[in-house]
């Protein structure tokens, strides 16, 4: 849990200098994806981190969050100017990683998180922020730097939480068939077994010829669906890269 803590704490940190340099204008321009403007992107990060305060502090306690509870804050930032928008997400990006950081030893041991069929600990949970954290951090920094990239500590974390995204996020295409990927920064041998119902992805184990070798980081965008044409480093292989953006449409 520790690791996912400090990263997050770095993400945010990035967040807040990367924000502060902002003039209002520059919040008003379409970020990534162009629909968001950058101010809407950082009243999503800052919502969320209203949300999952919320959520975690009721995990705690073992309370049900009300259900009228995240319609209700997100109708609230919407009405947010853009400015108070960007200046409200960065206390509340801090209020979160300093509350999670607020709990004892126990407390972290004990701490579980039912999300439909799933049970977090404390790093799964922490796990889901970082991820949406880090990639909405780039879709700001790549507004105003087209060769931007997700944080390096960032995706050593994230890359390991694909296997979940992936069951969320993809869309089934066609006949079932297998892409085995392999990754750098870190290393990963990976599989994609996409079907017509189903897709998922697994630890491939040692692969002689992997289908696509790319970026871990790159890699952590595809299957967010950030890795379009303008935004994508040297690829090797004869895998389909734009089959694999059509499965992860993006989150």
């Amino acid at each position: 849990m520790a690791e996912q803590l400090d990263v997050l704490r770095a993400s945010v940190a990035r967040l807040r200098t990367m924000v502060e340099g902002l003039d209002p204008g520059q919040l008003e321009v379409p970020a990534y994806p162009t629909e968001w403007t950058v101010a809407d992107v950082l009243s999503h990060v800052g919502s969320g981190a209203v949300i999952l305060e919320r959520r975690f502090d009721d995990a705690v306690t073992g309370t049900d969050t009300p259900s009228d509870f995240a319609p209700a804050v997100w109708d609230a930032w919407n009405a947010k100017t853009p400015g108070d928008k960007a200046a409200d997400a960065l206390v509340a990006d801090r209020s979160f990683v300093d509350r999670v950081g607020s709990l004892t030893d126990a407390q972290r041991a004990q701490f579980s998180f039912a999300m439909g069929p799933m049970v977090l600990d404390l790093a799964g949970f922490l796990g889901l922020r970082l991820n949406e954290h880090a990639l909405h951090s780039w879709d700001v920094a790549v507004t105003f730097d087209p060769g931007a990239r997700v944080a390096p500590d960032a995706v050593d974390v994230v890359i390991d939480n694909l296997q979940m995204i992936t069951r969320w996020g993809a869309k089934p295409a066609g006949t079932e068939h297998r892409v085995t990927i392999r990754t750098s920064d870190p290393r990963r041998d990976m599989a994609i077994t996409i079907g017509a119902d189903s897709v998922s992805m697994d630890p491939a184990g040692p692969v002689d010829r992997p289908d696509l070798e790319l970026p871990a980081e790159a890699l952590v965008r595809l299957v967010y669906g950030r890795l379009d044409p303008d935004h994508t480093p040297p690829i090797s292989g004869p895998g389909d890269l734009d089959e694999l953006r059509r499965v992860f449409p993006g989150l």
